[in-house]
C-alpha cells in the first residue's frame, strides 16, 4: 500500500509539471461529459453495485439517497461540467501590477496550487465536480472516495482518465485511490506531504475532524455548519416567514441549513410565533429557550446550553430570544462555526452592521442560508465550503483553487 500511494503522489507531481492551455483543458472536459453521456447505462450499472452493498450494510436511508445515480443526477453532472467549461480559466491572470520608484515592474499573477487531495464520502457527483474544477484550475488531483460509493467513483474517474488519454494529456492529472482500507486516509494525511499541497475533506463531522487533527498537510474545509437566521425587530413578516421556512426545511441535511433561529424579543408575539407554527406544521421539531417556551403554545422542547452548538442536519431547530442586534451578533460569534449566518430586516443600517460584525465566511441579508453553495454563487460547483479564517473562505470553486506569484522585471536594477 505504502509504495502504491507514494507512486500515485509522484505521478501527480509529474502530471502537474505539464502546463496546459485553456483550449486543451476545455477539450478534455468536453470529451469527459460526452463519455459520461455515452456510458450512462454503465455508470448506473456500477452505481447499483454500491446501492446493493449499502443496503447489505444497512446504511441510513438519507445516505443511500445521496448515493443514487439516475438519469436526472447524471444530467446534473453533465450540466455542471458544461458550466465549468464556460468559466474563465483562473490561471495566468495578472491580478495587479505596479511600478516602483526603484525601477521595478511588479506583477501579481495567478497560478495553480499543485496537487490537491480530496477525501470525501457518499455523493458520487463529487468525483466529477472536483476533478473538473481541479483540472480546469491547472491542478492535479488525488481522489479518495468513501467505500460506499466505490464503483460509482471508480467509473467516473476512469472516464476522466480516458478523456485525458484521448487528448494526449497525462492521465495522472486525475487519480482515484482504489484501495478500500481505512489506513489509506491516515497515510495520505501523515506521510504524503512531499507530494500533496493541500487536502480538502468533504463529508461528515467525524471525517473532517480526523483530517484536521491528523493532517501534516494544509487543509481547506469546515467541521460543522451551525448556521443562524436572525429575525430583527424591523423584519418584514412575510419575508421572514418565507426565508426561515426555506433556510430550515428546503433540505435539512446540507451544511447551509439554518440550525438556530434568533428572534428579537419585540417580534416574538407579533409574528415570531407564526414563523415557528409554520415550521411545526411542516414537520419541524422546535427547541426553545425559556422565553420562547412560555410564549409558544405549540409542541416545544426546552433548550439547554448544548443546543446552541448543535448541527441537527434534520427537521429540528433551536430557537432563542435576543434583546437586540448586538445580542444576536454576540450569540452567532460565540456559538457559530463561521459558515453562513443571516439577518432578516428592512433596516439597512442594522443589516450593514450585521454583515460587517459577524465572523461568518458567508454573511447574508434577507436571504436563505441554503444559498451557501458554489453553484449558486456562479462558481460552476465547489470542492467544499471553507470556514478557515485564512483564505479561501466560503464556497471553494474555480477561482479559489489558485495561488499567486510575483513576477518582477527591471532594466538591470541592483539594490543599493
Amino acid at each position: 500500500m505504502k509504495n502504491l500511494l507514494i507512486n500515485i503522489g509522484k505521478k501527480s507531481k509529474k502530471a502537474f509539471s505539464y502546463q496546459l492551455n485553456t483550449k486543451k483543458k476545455n477539450k478534455v472536459l468536453k470529451n469527459y461529459y460526452q463519455l459520461i453521456e455515452k456510458n450512462k447505462k454503465l455508470i448506473i450499472k456500477e452505481n447499483k453495485k454500491d446501492i446493493k452493498n449499502s443496503n447489505k450494510k444497512k446504511l441510513k436511508d438519507n445516505l443511500i439517497k445521496r448515493l443514487i445515480l439516475n438519469d436526472k443526477k447524471i444530467s446534473d453532472i453533465i450540466n455542471s461540467i458544461k458550466k465549468i467549461i464556460k468559466l474563465k480559466d483562473p490561471t495566468n491572470i495578472i491580478l495587479e501590477k505596479w511600478k516602483r520608484p526603484n525601477g521595478l515592474n511588479i506583477s501579481k499573477v495567478s497560478i495553480a496550487i499543485g496537487v490537491i487531495g480530496i477525501i470525501y464520502e457518499s455523493r458520487p457527483n463529487v468525483t466529477s465536480d472536483v476533478a473538473s474544477l481541479c483540472f480546469k484550475s491547472g491542478n492535479s488531483v488525488i481522489l479518495k472516495g468513501g467505500s460506499e460509493a466505490f464503483y460509482s467513483n471508480l467509473i467516473l474517474s476512469k472516464l476522466f482518465r480516458k478523456s485525458l488519454k484521448k487528448n494526449k494529456v497525462d492521465e495522472n492529472f486525475v487519480q482515484f485511490i482504489d484501495i478500500k482500507k481505512r489506513s489509506v486516509v491516515d497515510f495520505l494525511l501523515t506521510k504524503m506531504n512531499k507530494f500533496i499541497d493541500v487536502i480538502i475533506p468533504r463529508g461528515g463531522k467525524s471525517l473532517v475532524k480526523k483530517v484536521q487533527n491528523l493532517s501534516s498537510i494544509p487543509t481547506i474545509g469546515h467541521l460543522e455548519g451551525i448556521c443562524h437566521s436572525y429575525v430583527d425587530k424591523d423584519a418584514n413578516p412575510k419575508i421572514a416567514k418565507n426565508v426561515i421556512h426555506n433556510a430550515k426545511l428546503r433540505n435539512t441535511v446540507i451544511c447551509g441549513a439554518t440550525e438556530t433561529i434568533l428572534l428579537h424579543e419585540k417580534i416574538i408575539k407579533k409574528f415570531g410565533i407564526s414563523i415557528l407554527k409554520n415550521l411545526e406544521e411542516n414537520g419541524c421539531k422546535i427547541i426553545g429557550d425559556n422565553k420562547i417556551k412560555k410564549l409558544y403554545n405549540g409542541k416545544i422542547q426546552k433548550a439547554s446550553i448544548k443546543d446552541w452548538s448543535k448541527e441537527y442536519l434534520s427537521p429540528t431547530v433551536s430557537v432563542k430570544s435576543v434583546k437586540n442586534l448586538d445580542d444576536a451578533i454576540m450569540h452567532i460569534n460565540k456559538y457559530g462555526t463561521m459558515h453562513t449566518d443571516c439577518i432578516i430586516t428592512q433596516n439597512k443600517k442594522s443589516a450593514k452592521k450585521f454583515l460587517k460584525k459577524v465572523k461568518s465566511s458567508i454573511a447574508m441579508h434577507n436571504t436563505s442560508t441554503q444559498f451557501a453553495d458554489g453553484g449558486e454563487f456562479g462558481f460552476g460547483g465547489e470542492v467544499g465550503i471553507s470556514t478557515n479564517t485564512l483564505p479561501p473562505r466560503g464556497p471553494v470553486g474555480l477561482n479559489q483553487l489558485v495561488s499567486y506569484k510575483y513576477q518582477i522585471t527591471s532594466k538591470g536594477k541592483i539594490r543599493k
